[in-house]
């Protein structure tokens, strides 16, 4: 086929990728423009730009695209199909309409679940034993279109939204792959609207840990929230982003059930223990104090003065 590629970040990649080994001959890419990130504010290259430029596919970055401009360049390149993955805006009905056969989005979620723009920091936030990815037609919604294929997978115990991206994105490159290899011959289900959940857009404060929450529910919060925002409380007044730790019940070693919530109980060695709600406390293994690197709880401890009976939060 044809195509136009609509992506962003390094999860799109390994789809890009695919559709070349595939044979499929890539009209354009559309990314987003190159953007200031990190301390210095330096221009930064989102990773589907880097992969085109070293393939030598015209690449297009538009500021905007709901524009006539726009919408006359993605209506020129006469594409058989858009591929999206992770795009980063909703695309107006103009440009759902230009290629013959339409856009196919690979969401990663199994859909109706997780419509939005973190399925993935959702679906482990929230605790679910299983995930997936999702190829969808897309239409005017947000990731309401009919579903094509759909492949699921189980969500790790330990596994960090990092972990789990990675792993989605592969899966979605061979989906992807699949949907096109039996585009002719697979019928998209429309999705069940009264099993639709959200997965909306992460913000700075979804990071700040209510520590009355149960610690498994925070535990999870750490592990869903990377790598932005973070999953941080204050301490000292200065923010410490916890990027790695256990929770405990009540009973467990360490752990205290009287304690007041965001109390901590336990400060030496590599215990470093605050009490949460429902009778958990949580055990933090890996932190950020606000300005410096991560570290071990055990580095932490032997350059902070913290004793049991402080507060954070």
């Amino acid at each position: 086929m044809r195509l136009i590629f609509m992506g962003t970040p390094a999860a799109a990649v390994p789809t890009l990728k695919r559709c070349l080994d595939d044979g499929h001959e890539i009209a354009a890419v559309w990314t987003q423009p190159d953007r200031p990130a990190g301390r210095g504010n330096k221009l930064t290259t989102p990773p589907v730009k880097e992969f085109a430029l070293a393939h030598n596919l015209t690449i297009h970055q538009p500021a905007k695209i709901k524009t006539d401009e726009a919408r006359e360049l993605f209506a020129s390149h006469e594409a058989d199909a858009a591929v999206v993955v992770a795009y980063g805006r909703i695309l107006p009905s103009a440009f759902l309409r230009a290629p013959r056969r339409g856009c196919i989005n690979v969401h990663f979620s199994l859909l109706p679940r997780y419509r939005g723009a973190a399925p993935v920091n959702w679906a482990i936030i929230e605790g679910q034993k299983e995930t997936g990815v999702s190829t969808m037609l897309m239409d005017e919604g947000l990731d309401t279109g009919s579903i094509f294929l759909q492949t699921a997978t189980p969500i790790g115990d330990t596994e960090t939204a990092p972990q789990l991206m990675d792993r989605l994105a592969l899966l979605g490159a061979g989906l992807l792959s699949e949907t096109l290899t039996n585009f002719e011959t697979i019928r998209p289900r429309q999705q069940r609207e009264a099993e639709a959940t959200p997965a909306p857009m992460l913000r700075r404060e979804t990071g700040r840990i209510d520590w009355s929450s149960n610690a498994f529910e925070i535990e999870r919060r750490v592990r869903g929230l990377q790598p932005w925002p973070g999953a941080y409380t204050e301490y000292a007044r200065s923010r410490l982003i916890i990027w790695r730790a256990e929770a405990l019940h009540a009973g467990d070693e360490s752990s205290s059930g009287s304690s007041v919530e965001g109390e901590i109980v336990e400060a030496h060695a590599d215990h470093l223990i605050v009490a949460c709600g429902h009778e958990t406390a949580l055990r933090l293994v890996e932190v950020q104090p606000e300005g410096r690197k991560r570290m071990s709880v055990r580095d932490f401890l032997n350059g902070t003065r913290i004793r049991a009976g402080e507060r954070c939060g």
